[in-house]
């Protein structure tokens, strides 16, 4: 069985390699030849282009940059926009985000919200103090508060009742 060789895109038997392997070579090195005379050999021609290329690259990259940027500005204003800001005054209710690592006895789906708790009073740099049911008192930072707002009794009755889908004809 002949295996079949790839020369320059003819594919020729092996044995035909062998026979003739150093008229192969010089054709070879002809065709090389060929193809780098063919090339474009202006070297500062390309160099300039080149150089103009990598400025365009660069430009790209700077108004990339600069979008970056505006784009940070905008959604950090719009973020900071909806922050609100918590005013705890005193006899407010409040509830405290328990943030202790508890392994075992409560599922994930376990709130880690516990209160209410009553605010004391407030100082300027953010120490709240809370006064729980039992008469214990302590204080904690304003970050870990959060209003408690009273189960409301009107939101469970059913006010208005309106269908959407006419059954009678």
């Amino acid at each position: 069985m002949e295996y079949l060789c790839a020369i320059a895109g003819n594919y020729i038997s092996c044995n035909v390699v062998k026979k003739y392997q150093h008229r192969l070579l010089v054709e070879l090195e002809h065709r090389a030849y060929w193809a780098i005379r063919n090339w474009n050999m202006d070297f500062k021609g390309v160099g300039e282009w080149r150089k103009i290329q990598i400025a365009e690259l660069e430009e790209w990259r700077e108004k990339a940059s600069h979008n970056a940027k505006i784009y940070k500005e905008r959604t950090k204003r719009w973020h900071d926009k909806r922050i609100k800001i918590k005013k705890f005054k005193p006899l407010d209710k409040v509830r405290i985000f328990n943030s202790r690592v508890k392994l075992f006895g409560h599922g994930k789906l376990h709130s880690k919200w516990e209160g209410p708790f009553d605010v004391i009073d407030t100082s300027s740099h953010g120490a709240i103090t809370l006064r729980d049911d039992s008469v214990n008192i302590f204080k904690v930072n304003d970050q870990r508060l959060k209003i408690f707002l009273e189960p409301n009794e009107t939101l469970d009755e059913e006010v208005d009742v309106i269908k959407l889908i006419d059954n009678e004809p």
